[in-house]
Parts: structure tokens; sequence; C-alpha cells
């Protein structure tokens, strides 16, 4: 024998709940604003991940750089000096390529800033003084160019990440009144199925 009143009525409640709940889910998905989100918070992810792992290196090259030449300059000759200086560079290298995740970029910035600071502690002669000069002239060109593709660059991911914002919203709308208008024919069987109806 069929279902009595109560429970069809029971089973229907259910199923919109159901229904209801499943069209909510479903527009937390395809909402525009959420998938940003989404995306958002996995490329934040990414990028605190590698920062996490350069950074980590490069602090702790700093320290034993830091700590080596403050104990090398202590000393009274300037041989005792370099000395000094080479053992802190030779222990900021070893100490970096211990923690460093196989990233050899890393590694290079990582020597790059250590051989910095060791030029740093000497006094730069005319010579180089003039050759720093020539280089930051030849370069400003470079550096004006730079900004300029850097620009046009950022105004085409403007244009292009706007237009497939569009198109996720129009395949959301669409989406939410195909997802709609089947919510409503399934209520409509359900009611013209239901005895006595």
């Amino acid at each position: 024998m069929g279902q009595s009143p109560e429970e069809l009525s029971n089973d229907i409640a259910g199923t919109r709940n159901a229904l209801a709940s499943d069209l909510d889910e479903l527009q937390d998905r395809i909402n525009p604003a959420a998938i940003m989100d989404r995306r958002k918070q996995a490329a934040r992810g990414q990028a605190r991940s590698v920062r996490d792992k350069v950074m980590g290196s490069a602090r702790s090259a700093k320290d034993s750089v830091s700590s080596g030449a403050g104990s090398g300059t202590s000393t009274s000759t300037v041989k005792d000096s370099a000395s000094g200086l080479k053992d802190s560079a030779s222990g900021a290298v070893s100490s970096a390529g211990d923690t460093i995740e196989g990233s050899p970029i890393a590694a290079g910035l990582v020597a790059f800033g250590a051989g910095l600071v060791i030029a740093g502690l000497f006094p730069a002669s005319r010579a180089e003084t003039r050759a720093s000069q020539k280089v930051v002239d030849a370069a400003q060109p470079l550096v004006e160019e730079a900004k300029s593709v850097g620009q046009d660059v950022g105004e085409q991911l403007k244009g292009s990440a706007t237009e497939s914002a569009q198109q996720v919203k129009d395949v959301a709308t669409d989406g939410a009144q195909t997802v709609k208008d089947e919510g409503t024919s399934s209520a409509e069987t359900v009611r013209n199925q239901a005895p006595g109806a």
C-alpha cells in the first residue's frame, strides 16, 4: 500500500531541505567573490611557503655574518680582520647551505648578500666609484623600459581579470537559473505525483 500523507509531506520537506542545501552549496562554489577569495588564499599560502624557505636561510646567514664580522673587527690589524671576515663568510655560506631546501636561486642570493656585506666593510676606491656611476648611468634606460613594460603587463592582466570575472559571473548566473528551473520542475513533479493532490 502507499504511504500516508504525513510520510509524503515529511519526504517532500526532507527533499526540499536537501535541495535547498545543495543550491546554497552550489551558489557558494560558483560565487565569483568566493572563487577569487579561494584563489587569493592559495596564492598567499604559496608565497608564504616560498618566503619562509628563502628568508629562513637568509636570516641564518645574516646572523652568522654579523657575529663573525663583529668578532673580526675587534682585532687590531687589517690582516686579522680580513681573516675573521673570511671565516665568518665561510660559516655563513655553510650554514645557509645547510638550511636551503634545494633552491639554487636562494643559495645564489645568500652568497651575493654575504659578498655585499663583506664588500661594504671596505671603502670603495676611486676607480670603483667611477665604474659604479657608469653602470648606474648605463642602467637608467633599462630601468625606465622595465617600468614601462611592467605597467603594460599590469594593464593587460587587469583587463583579462575583469573579463574572466565577468565570464564566471555569467556562467554562475546561468547555472543558478538552471538549478532553480530544475528545482521548480522537480517540485512540480513531486506535487503531481503525490496522491490526493
